[in-house]
């Protein structure tokens, strides 16, 4: 008997995602993204120079946890055939993450463009869960 056949798999398995199903979730994105909304909104109506700086900061880290949970979404829930039975889902992260990032929300303290972020996370969301019936 050969050595690499020992060491051969008998059983080839796939998996749908690198964890069990239920670990990924579009909200985690969505709700850093309201609390930028919040944070920007609160940004706007207070005047206070130090309050105006921590909020600019935690706007800051929130946005960082905006694209941390979109990436996740991206790079290791949704497979090719996700992204071909949807290809729009590419464009879709590369806005979001744009919007959070430093040429948006991050960059930002417009609620209008945490708004824009919302949007593109809602219909990230819609596809998730439609993949998730499939």
């Amino acid at each position: 008997m050969r050595l690499s056949r020992l060491f051969t798999p008998r059983t080839v398995v796939s998996a749908h995602c690198d964890l069990p199903c239920g670990v990924y979730d579009p909200a985690q994105a969505r709700i850093e993204a309201e609390s930028l909304k919040a944070i920007a909104e609160k940004y706007q109506a207070n005047e206070d120079p130090e309050f105006r700086t921590r909020a600019l900061v935690i706007k800051e880290q929130r946005a960082e946890l905006v694209k941390h949970h979109l990436w996740v979404l991206w790079t290791d829930y949704f497979k090719a055939p996700h992204f071909e039975q949807y290809p729009q889902l590419h464009g879709l992260f590369n806005e979001a993450t744009k919007l959070a990032g430093a040429s948006g929300a991050k960059g930002s303290a417009d609620p209008a463009v945490a708004d824009q972020l919302l949007a593109k996370i809602e219909e990230i969301s819609k596809i998730f869960w439609e993949t998730k019936q499939g």
